[in-house]
């Protein structure tokens, strides 16, 4: 059976075969002992984004503890609304708070999980935020007609579960929905960078 534990960059979880590159949790369970998701869609403010491997560690995927959920990379679980672990990834965690936090502030992970829960969510829904596209960083994903795209360079990359599609330029000087939360923008506008799929780098 394939699980609905996929992550779109709307933050919605759908059912399919393509294997993601990085997993995470939204705090908790949210699935059943039959392995279907529960009418929740988080357990908790505490939104991460993991590693596949550390330490050797097994995983009973949606078995008794947590529910894993798989991205196809950084880039969409930031847009999704979820952060580093500070676990397995403490130098990327790390780097993504210093980045995250105003200028001269530290910020602990409990303090970034309230912003971004705030940040991710308009009730149950995606919450969606209008910019100047041409203030954007690389790594923010925008909404377009319907669809979600990563901005990298000059270009837009069309999200699809088995990877970017269809490059095409980036447009300037209009306003767009942003699905990466305002202050995911900040981080990657102040120099985090995120873990590409290997189909961003097409030419």
């Amino acid at each position: 059976m394939t699980l609905q534990n996929r992550v779109t960059p709307f933050g919605e979880l759908v059912a399919v075969k393509a294997r993601g590159t990085m997993f995470g949790n939204r705090g908790g369970r949210i699935h059943t002992d039959a392995r279907t998701l529960t009418t929740r869609r988080w357990a908790s403010r505490q939104w991460i984004c993991c590693v596949l491997d550390f330490k050797g560690r097994q995983r009973d995927v949606w078995g008794r503890f947590y529910t894993e959920l798989f991205f196809l990379d950084e880039v969409t679980a930031l847009a999704a609304g979820h952060r580093p672990c500070f676990e397995c990834r403490r130098r990327d965690a790390a780097r993504f708070a210093k980045a995250f936090a105003p200028r001269g502030k530290r910020i602990s992970a409990p303090e970034m999980d309230v912003i971004l829960h705030r940040e991710r969510l308009d009730g149950r829904d995606k919450r969606l935020h209008a910019r100047a596209v041409d203030a954007l960083p690389d790594g923010a994903t925008i909404v377009r007609d319907g669809e979600a795209f990563a901005l990298r360079g000059r270009q837009m990359l069309r999200w699809t579960p088995e990877g970017y599609r269809d490059a095409v330029r980036r447009p300037r000087s209009v306003e767009v929905d942003v699905l990466t939360p305002p202050s995911v923008l900040r981080a990657l506008a102040n120099g985090y960078a995120p873990a590409w799929h290997k189909s961003a780098n097409r030419d």
